[in-house]
């Protein structure tokens, strides 16, 4: 969220990045409300000192044996109480308008950031690997082994739902350790096992409330079914007062991800790709200011690194100002290759930030100079694991329903190195 000192006195700044992103912000009703309650808290303020002093001068008239003056400066406090209510309770209206108003505007984007309406204004980074030659679609390579389901899951739960079998269940597990373990091994992350049911707070904290409620799941008991790991993985730190020496905080989690896809209506209806429920790695980031930038080269590195062990051809992309998401201010895409669709596919976001999460979250951090600061928070997927699966499957086909395992995950998979063979 935004700190509205900032915004009066950059609003051209917040205004024209507004603008990058395709929105117009009427910064004058926002700036009136503020002065607003500004005007109710210094209204509130003065007769709270008015009441303090006529109090002194009661107490005075009392030890002086003056009643008449005690009782007529009794009522005068008493004619204070109802205009203080009226101050105090419109301080309250105002504060929750304002807070409304700021948590509904998005992040501004970098500088660096390509100006655009959608992902035809993305600006292409790198591109890494081979593309491999056209192969089936990954459902009917995996319905053609028989080890993908999603007639008994539709049966089960609906649309946008999947059953994976033996050994492509087996290699979903085994992709999700082998990212963990790389990680957490050669990159340094704090590996974490989070809830999968959150509060309101962790989701307003991390920007899905209250803007996209209508794209989450939510228990009738109040809980938010996680959309991703970077909910509590970031709300690990919230309301806290870290120590600058505390920083770098990294974490990894592997969760299921629950998301209603409300804006996917048509899109990717068959398939890994976009489901209600789907398996993901995430990588969060807690940084120094400073140092924010740089963690992000560091975090996609981390991402890539997962692609480039498995051997998947995939590109880079920055993302352009309407197509990242709300809390980011820059963001990059790794886009796999999918030969049975003959395109490039997301399978990776990761994004910086600024102090946009930590000033919602409440959570500040002491530098050596002992001057509070809001830490950066970043976050990436470190992938998506369906994704990862479908990859495979296109990538590694090789015909009458085998797929090769990729040599990086074949340790994980107890040495095999192919599966969906048919025996007898």
């Amino acid at each position: 969220m935004h700190d509205i000192n900032k915004i009066k006195e950059n609003q051209d700044i917040f205004l024209k990045g507004w603008e990058k992103r395709g929105l117009k912000v009427n910064l004058s009703d926002i700036l009136n409300i503020d002065e607003d309650l500004r005007s109710s808290i210094t209204g509130l303020q003065e007769l709270q000192t008015k009441r303090n002093d006529i109090s002194k001068l009661i107490g005075k008239a009392k030890q002086e044996g003056d009643a008449s003056k005690a009782e007529e400066l009794s009522r005068e406090v008493q004619g204070f109480k109802k205009t203080m209510q009226e101050f105090d309770e419109r301080r309250i209206l105002l504060s929750d308008k304002l807070k409304k108003q700021l948590s509904s505007l998005p992040n501004v984007p970098h500088e660096d950031v390509p100006v655009g309406s959608d992902e035809s204004s993305n600006i292409q980074i790198k591109e890494f690997g081979k593309k491999t030659k056209a192969s089936p679609n990954h459902y009917d390579i995996g319905e053609e082994m028989g080890l993908l389901d999603f007639n008994t899951a539709a049966k089960l739960s609906g649309s946008r739902f999947s059953i994976l079998k033996k050994d492509l269940a087996f290699m979903e597990r085994s992709l999700a350790n082998f990212m963990i373990d790389q990680h957490v091994n050669q990159n340094g992350y704090e590996e974490v096992s989070v809830p999968y049911l959150v509060k309101d707070d962790a989701m307003f904290g991390t920007g899905q409330l209250p803007k996209f409620s209508d794209d989450q799941f939510k228990t009738e008991d109040g809980f938010w079914l996680i959309p991703t790991a970077e909910v509590p993985l970031t709300n690990l730190v919230s309301n806290s007062n870290l120590s600058e020496k505390d920083l770098p905080l990294r974490y990894v989690a592997y969760t299921q991800c629950f998301r209603k896809e409300a804006g996917a209506a048509g899109k990717d209806t068959k398939g890994l790709i976009r489901l209600h429920q789907f398996p993901k790695v995430e990588l969060v980031s807690i940084v120094k200011p400073d140092s924010s930038i740089d963690e992000l080269e560091r975090l996609l590195t981390c991402a890539e690194g997962i692609l480039q062990s498995l051997d998947l051809p995939y590109r880079v992309m920055m993302l352009s100002s309407g197509d990242m998401g709300f809390s980011a201010i820059k963001t990059y895409d790794l886009e796999v290759w999918l030969p049975g669709q003959n395109l490039y596919r997301e399978i990776s976001s990761c994004s910086l930030c600024s102090d946009f999460q930590s000033r919602r979250m409440n959570t500040r951090i002491k530098d050596k100079n002992n001057k509070k600061l809001y830490p950066h928070t970043l976050n990436g997927s470190g992938l998506a694991v369906g994704r990862t699966l479908v990859a495979i499957l296109e990538n590694y086909y090789e015909g009458d329903g085998i797929v090769s395992v990729p040599l990086a995950l074949q340790p994980y998979m107890g040495g095999m190195k192919k599966i969906g063979l048919k025996t007898d």
